[in-house]
């Protein structure tokens, strides 16, 4: 048997590096397994080699102790590799496959699955719709930030590339495949983005600059992107987007008047989630903060995308209500203006085989806009550490070295 190694949660210890089992095609028994799916076989799944998987803002939630995630619990569901070992009941991906996961675990067989909504696929989580690997109330798969990891329901899910020796080359590109990549363009995408748009992203993080290199190849005129680090602003420069500093403004519409002539934009999208920050020198937590001021500068009748995360437990929250999720959000505002909100997890397989087309043709340049950092398996708490302080780098984990 295979030796497997991965980024293990560790509460208030944050995470480790540790030996872990190496993956079966059955799901065991062990931290956030729903007693529903423990013993679960995956015939119909594959085993891989983990060429690279990356840190996501969504698991420094939980890192941070701001989700009911337990101890124990391998994360990472931003998952690239090649096939190793494939179940009897798969038909059509082979050994040797070099594939990209989506992080929505989906069966293809329920009707939310057969309407292309893999993100609240019925059957993956006992205990709610949807399913992710690695990540907290998600049905308690595996996640991928290892050297090994098992993929149910192979044939449907998974994304093959073309070619091996192309893939390898665009390697940095394709594995934003998995979530930030679809996730920033549904976030884009939903809002109502199209040629000539004016666009209002709120975040700077990787998925914010995903949304805003999204909104550029959907035609839009103008992108702003807001937030309260100059690093993360400046990363949104490099590659053509204006940036408002919001730890030094607290009136968002006078700014995009600064840059536009006019204090509205007509799309916005939301990736920051729930721990946002007010505007301004003395901002601090507001939950809601992103939310209200996305709806402020949305002209009427505009669309607002909400691919950033929100949760119903927040044991870290600033007020009560915030911890079940219950948020000071202004809806008369946006109802007055009649908006459109789109929210939720991304169902990833509605853009990734177009987006993976965009970048091995080089029109999209993804891994250039977030700043793709490779980093050991070894370097990964260091890496989340970074990431937490607020590096303007999206780090890749390369658990075997294989990019070297």
């Amino acid at each position: 048997m295979a030796n497997n190694r991965g980024v293990v949660y560790m509460g208030k210890k944050g995470v480790q590096v540790q030996d872990i089992e190496y993956p079966e095609l059955v799901l065991k028994d062990g931290p956030g397994v729903p007693k529903a799916n423990v013993g679960r076989k995956c015939e119909h799944g594959v085993i891989l080699k983990v060429i690279v998987t990356n840190i996501c803002g969504s698991d420094q939630h939980m890192v941070r102790g701001r989700t009911t995630a337990p101890e124990g619990l391998v994360l990472g569901h931003e998952i690239t590799g090649e096939v190793v070992e494939v179940g009897r009941d798969v038909e059509f991906i082979e050994k040797g496959d070099i594939v990209s996961v989506p992080f929505n675990i989906a069966c293809g067989r329920c009707v939310m699955c057969q309407e292309r909504k893999t993100h609240i696929c019925l059957n993956v989580n006992p205990d709610r719709p949807g399913s992710a690997y690695g990540y907290v109330d998600m049905g308690g798969w595996v996640g991928g930030q290892s050297e090994y990891v098992m993929v149910p329901y192979a044939d449907f899910q998974l994304l093959k590339f073309p070619n091996k020796e192309k893939a390898m080359e665009k390697i940095l590109d394709l594995t934003m495949l998995t979530d930030i990549f679809p996730t920033g363009f549904h976030g884009a995408y939903t809002a109502g983005v199209g040629i000539g748009s004016t666009v209002y992203v709120a975040g700077a993080g990787p998925v914010g600059l995903a949304a805003a290199h999204s909104a550029q190849l959907l035609g839009a005129s103008s992108v702003i992107v807001g937030d309260l680090n100059e690093e993360r602003l400046a990363q949104a420069r490099s590659f053509g987007c204006e940036t408002v500093d919001l730890s030094k403004h607290d009136r968002l519409g006078e700014q995009i008047e600064a840059i536009l002539g006019v204090p509205e934009v007509d799309a916005a999208v939301d990736a920051v989630g729930f721990e946002a920050s007010g505007h301004g020198e003395h901002g601090g937590e507001q939950p809601a903060a992103v939310l209200n001021a996305i709806m402020d500068v949305t002209q009427a009748g505009g669309k607002l995308g909400i691919p950033g995360l929100y949760v119903t437990e927040d044991p870290g929250a600033t007020d009560e209500d915030a911890k079940t999720g219950s948020l000071k959000v202004r809806f008369g505002q946006g109802w007055a203006k009649a908006h459109t909100f789109v929210t939720g997890q991304t169902p990833a397989m509605q853009y990734n085989r177009q987006l993976m087309k965009l970048i091995l043709s080089g029109k999209a340049s993804i891994a250039k806009a977030v700043n793709a950092t490779v980093i050991s398996l070894d370097e990964a708490p260091d890496g989340y550490a970074d990431f937490d302080g607020g590096a303007a780098k999206k780090f890749v984990i390369d658990p075997h070295g294989t990019l070297k």
